[in-house]
């Protein structure tokens, strides 16, 4: 068997549904944690880091807080593996630039769930830092060639990922990623609210990470980039912060149980 056929076989196998689902339940978890760090900022305590990575330290001090950052790792590389194999192999009943879209959306995902695993990795391994170090990563960005236009870039595509995930609440669209018994009778009608609400909130969030590198690259300035944490630092900031905050927090961390409900509905049509 080659390696096309054996990643075929791999990509419509039981094995990969149940390797989902334990990805999906530690993406879950994560996003728990971060919307209750969110609330901690909405209620004053401004050290807290509600970031990928601040979740990880805050699990990590809970009771065998290092088996579940462990675990958390090896549930986000499960769903690396799942997105790479299939942007390789999925994707079939598309063509053309419509294929060609998916499979590319496949790999940001690959990428976003790569990232936070890494995360999970080192504070698993023993890091203390909490920070998420975005403006250094952006002052690299500033110091290249055409590097303020660079930043923008990301910030628009940052922007647009945001955008996306709030449509995705909006529209519905979100339903797709779930069987048929997880769409009807009052398991539907909850986890519809359930989605609706944390894609949005998660959209927002998201959109304001990319509204600091967009401001960022008009000013020049690096420090004025930030990541999820300091994005909702700025929310915390802004008239009916606090009120504002609770909103996200909230919708984050039913985005967190969507991705429960998720791991127990799958659908990977």
């Amino acid at each position: 068997m080659d390696l096309s056929s054996a990643a075929k076989q791999a990509h419509h196998s039981d094995a990969l549904d149940h390797a989902v689902r334990a990805g999906l339940v530690a993406y879950g978890l994560v996003h728990l944690v971060i919307g209750w760090l969110a609330l901690q900022i909405a209620f004053g305590e401004r050290k807290t880091s509600a970031s990928s990575t601040g979740a990880m330290h805050a699990l990590a001090d809970q009771p065998v807080g290092a088996v579940l950052v462990w675990l958390v790792a090896l549930g986000l590389l499960l769903l690396v593996v799942w997105r790479l194999l299939q942007a390789w192999q999925g994707h079939r009943q598309e063509d053309g630039a419509d294929k060609k879209r998916k499979q590319a959306a496949s790999l940001l995902k690959a990428a976003v769930y790569g990232a936070l695993g890494f995360s999970a990795l080192k504070v698993a391994l023993g890091d203390s830092k909490s920070g998420s170090g975005t403006d250094g990563l952006t002052a690299q960005l500033m110091g290249m060639p055409g590097g303020q236009l660079i930043v923008g870039l990301v910030g628009l595509g940052v922007l647009g990922y945001g955008g996306h995930h709030a449509y995705q609440g909006i529209s519905d669209k979100f339903l797709e990623k779930i069987d048929g018994e997880g769409r009807s009778g009052d398991t539907g009608t909850a986890l519809r609210v359930i989605g609706k609400v944390g894609y949005i909130a998660k959209g927002l969030a998201i959109a304001v990470i990319g509204g600091l590198f967009g401001w960022a690259a008009l000013t020049h300035d690096p420090k004025k980039s930030g990541g999820l944490d300091q994005a909702l630092q700025r929310l915390a900031d802004a008239p009916f912060g606090q009120l504002l905050l609770v909103v996200v927090a909230v919708g984050i961390a039913c985005y967190g149980v969507y991705a429960f409900a998720r791991a127990r509905h799958l659908s990977r049509s």
